[in-house]
This record gives structure tokens, sequence and C-alpha cells, in this order.
């Protein structure tokens, strides 16, 4: 059996690594940031609605957005509601992306990228290392 192929069986492993690395840092260096910044910080962040039209609640919208970003990205390294958590997270990082092209020297592309793996993430699931799992062994 070729190195290469080997490698397939931990295929599992390789999801949880990049589930709780992603999930983990994306929870610490994003979502907990903006929860903590509190009203002022989430009309800030809420105001990347407007750029589909959007004008009323930007407040509210930010605070959806840390919530996402902060709970979700928790809910993604666990692999609980793992495929809502991905579509919340995917939300998020489409209006950041159009945030970014808005600005006068727009740099999209770390959001986009996130973008990208929440979306195929949501395709390839937790994997079978997650807590999902063990409540299904457990019965």
């Amino acid at each position: 059996m070729p190195f290469w192929t080997s490698l397939d069986r931990y295929r599992d492993l390789g999801l949880l690594v990049a589930r709780l690395g992603f999930g983990l840092v994306f929870f610490w260096f994003h979502g907990y940031p903006k929860l903590m910044a509190g009203p002022d910080g989430w009309e800030r962040t809420g105001r990347a609605v407007s750029k589909v039209g959007i004008t009323f609640g930007h407040e509210w919208w930010g605070l959806l957005a840390a919530l996402s970003e902060s709970v979700g990205g928790l809910l993604f390294a666990t692999g609980l509601f793992f495929r809502p958590a991905c579509l919340a997270l995917l939300g998020v990082m489409v209006f950041a992306t159009l945030d970014q092209y808005a600005r006068p020297m727009p740099a999209p592309e770390h959001a986009l990228k996130n973008a990208i793996i929440f979306a195929g993430m949501f395709l390839i699931g937790p994997g079978l290392f997650c807590f999902v799992a063990l409540f299904r062994r457990a019965q």
C-alpha cells in the first residue's frame, strides 16, 4: 500500500484536527472579541449588512454576527449542530467579504477563504470524531 493511500485511514482524525483548530481559533480571534465589544462594537460590525441595502438594526445584526462567530466557532469545533453552525458562519463570512469589497483598500481574501471552508465543511460534515458520534455510540 503506497504511503499516500495509507493516510486515508486518518481522514476523520484530519477532520477533527481541522475542526478543532479552525473552530477554536475562529472563536478566540473573531467571535469572542466581537461578543465582548458590546453594543458599539456590534453596531460597527452590523453595518456590513448595509452593503445589501439593510439600513436598520445594525447593532442586532452585529450581535448575531458575534454570536455566530463565537458560539458557531465552538459548535464547529465540537461537531454539535455542525451544519447549522457552518451555514451561520458562512453567512457572516459572505457579509464580511461584501464589506471588504466596499472599502477603499479592499482585502476580501481572508473572509472569502473562510466562507469557502465553511461551505466545504457543510458538505463534508464533522467526521466520526465529534460529540454527536459519541452520543450515537452510547445508544
